[in-house]
């Protein structure tokens, strides 16, 4: 199995400088790349200093400049809120600025205070069409000449201006849920990401089961690979591990109430939860996040991570957005790097195949 990192800008004081965020993600990205990790991921959000990221391909080709081996991912793009060519485009482009280290991930989105502001009106079944239409012919605008005639798209004999230095573009993944979402991507020879949130390891073995069944259903298609996308902390003790349980299960209700879309926001910042409304979700509870997250020392991790390479993943991606500190989410870093992937017997890596 191998490991990647996704990492966002977060920003949880008024008074964080924007330009020290972007120091602290190359720092993180960095690390990563030294320590052996496969990929970087960075998501796409608008209007959020939750997540910072209204455009994945600007950081990445910042982070280009700062690395040389790590591939650099979108995960994801929020298809509604591209055109086919301009998201082509832009793929080809930032593939030649990492040297053919790019990896595309689309998803359709998750957080309707997004759709209000860039698509009124739009819903997730909506968008989850419009993620349908819009892969497809991403690949055949990276792969050559197309034209476009579709439900939500229309356009004549069109390219990817430039070319993308990855023969027929980079590697692309679908965020899937749902199995029907698992049976597109595997069908459009997509690779699949996958996240249980905090639901826990019935959510992970159920997410593999859908990919599975999707496979099984699809076998004129070569197996693509799968992502697990988790949030984990390695703790340096078991004192450190509660400080982390408490940490991300802050971070979880701030995820819901983003999620729920409720609260006043004010200049991206979202107006302070009370004691209340952080007790009316106890499946963000510290107890329930310590279960359902891999949070603990090395030797717990490794363990919860074994189980996860014999159900079959191809990568787990530690998602580091938690709420800490930048010293924190590096001492963690650091751990999960010398203490937990010595573990895992690291597979050779391809050699990237250029037009």
């Amino acid at each position: 199995m191998k490991f990647s990192l996704f990492v966002h800008m977060e920003r949880l004081d008024p008074e964080q400088s924007h330009s020290a965020l972007l120091g602290e993600l190359e720092a993180l990205v960095v690390l990563a790349e030294k320590g052996g990790m496969t990929a970087a991921w960075i998501g796409e959000h608008h209007g959020m200093e939750f997540t910072i990221a209204p455009n994945p391909f600007i950081q990445i080709a910042y982070l280009a400049a700062k690395t040389r081996t790590i591939r650099l991912g979108t995960s994801s793009v929020i298809a509604p809120f591209w055109h086919p060519i301009k998201l082509a485009g832009e793929t080809a482009m930032t593939d030649i600025i990492t040297g053919g280290r790019l990896e595309l991930g689309i998803a359709r989105g998750a957080y309707s205070f997004e759709y209000e502001r860039l698509h009124p009106g739009l819903t997730p079944a909506e968008a989850g069409l419009r993620m349908r239409e819009l892969v497809p012919a991403v690949q055949k605008l990276l792969a050559g000449d197309y034209e476009h005639c579709g439900e939500y798209w229309q356009f004549p004999k069109t390219s990817a201006v430039p070319q993308p230095l990855q023969k027929n573009g980079p590697p692309i993944w679908v965020a899937a849920r749902d199995p029907n979402s698992h049976e597109f991507a595997v069908r459009t020879g997509c690779n699949v990401q996958v996240t249980p949130l905090a639901s826990g390891d019935g959510e992970v073995e159920s997410l593999m089961q859908r990919f599975n069944a999707a496979c099984a259903a699809n076998p004129q298609r070569q197996r693509p690979q799968i992502m697990l996308l988790q949030h984990c902390y390695v703790a340096a003790d078991e004192a450190d591990a509660a400080q982390g349980a408490e940490e991300l299960s802050r971070f979880y209700c701030y995820f819901g109430a983003w999620f729920q879309n409720k609260k006043t926001v004010t200049r991206g910042m979202m107006q302070g939860l009370t004691p209340e409304e952080l007790a009316a979700m106890p499946q963000y509870a510290p107890g329930a996040i310590r279960q359902n997250l891999v949070i603990g020392t090395a030797a717990a991790v490794v363990a919860r991570l074994q189980s996860y390479e014999a159900m079959g993943y191809d990568q787990f991606s530690l998602w580091i957005d938690s709420g800490m500190s930048f010293v924190r989410k590096q001492a963690s870093l650091t751990r999960f790097i010398e203490q937990v992937m010595p573990h895992f017997q690291k597979q050779p890596e391809k050699a990237p195949h250029y037009a």
